[in-house]
């Protein structure tokens, strides 16, 4: 008889200091993205956003590098990133350009906030069912760039976000519905990064560092955009014929039954014949 090894893979119980105390700096820097819209300072605001995404990336890589994941660390998370990532940005672009719009501004940021929480709830609820390769709707941390970076770069342009407050609105209430769509978003999870790359590779990784770091708010902005805006593309390409339920639905809806079809026909063809002859 021979023992089998049996690695249990999922949350543990207890909590761990160092995943956690990279979520409550998150968590830290999503509430001081709010103070400080509060109090006018909408620049030191929209970098605090992205330095709650950093954070973020880091708390659940170095969670499983450690072998430190906890149930406790999934749920804190979920509530930081609500906060980073739902209330911090509506409040930082309902102070920037939408307090004077009455009723509009207000719900416009309440819209970004729901979408935030349902995009939340509904990644956790699907986590061990959905396709590892895509997000289901924009991911909230993106979302909130979009925001940040709007913010970000209005101010370095001293441009009065009260000017195009209706502008500001639209883009908000827009992000806050692409999180909660069924648009199929590029997670990069597949990209090996242990793999060997070309010299080329690594100076075109300097180069985009350098760019970035020469305009960081319009750069930032514009990545993040350009990626909200590949959604729907991804998913258009990915469909034979775009139905209602590929944009928005029930979770069960969006199994985007064409490529799936496709792929089962593939590996039925690529098995082998395991039946008699005669």
């Amino acid at each position: 008889m021979t023992d089998t090894k049996i690695t249990d893979t999922s949350p543990r119980k207890g909590i761990y200091l160092l995943p956690n105390l990279l979520t409550t700096g998150g968590l830290f820097a999503g509430f001081f993205a709010i103070v400080s819209s509060m109090n006018g300072r909408f620049e030191a605001a929209a970098v605090a956003i992205f330095i709650a995404m950093i954070f973020d990336g880091l708390d659940g890589r170095v969670a499983r590098l450690t072998n430190t994941q906890s149930e406790f660390g999934a749920q804190y998370d979920s509530m930081s990133d609500m906060l980073s990532f739902g209330v911090a940005p509506a409040l930082v672009a309902y102070n920037w350009g939408l307090a004077d719009l009455g009723k509009f501004g207000w719900l416009a940021a309440f819209i970004f906030v729901a979408c935030a929480a349902l995009r939340l709830a509904r990644f956790n609820a699907n986590l061990s069912v959905t396709d590892g390769r895509f997000f289901q709707g924009l991911a909230s941390p993106a979302a909130a760039a979009i925001i940040a970076g709007m913010v970000w770069t209005g101010s370095i342009y001293e441009i009065n976000g009260d000017k195009i407050g209706y502008l500001v609105g639209l883009l908000t209430i827009v992000t806050g519905l692409l999180m909660v769509s069924n648009f199929r978003y590029h997670s990069f999870k597949d990209v090996n990064w242990r793999d060997r790359v070309s010299f080329l590779a690594i100076l075109c990784v300097v180069l985009v560092f350098v760019v970035i770091a020469a305009r960081p708010a319009e750069m930032l902005f514009g990545i993040f955009f350009i990626y909200a805006c590949s959604g729907p593309v991804t998913t258009i390409r990915s469909v034979r014929k775009l139905k209602l339920e590929h944009v928005v639905g029930d979770t069960n809806d969006a199994d985007f039954a064409d490529e799936l079809q496709e792929r089962n026909d593939a590996v039925k063809v690529d098995e082998p014949d395991n039946e008699p002859r005669p």
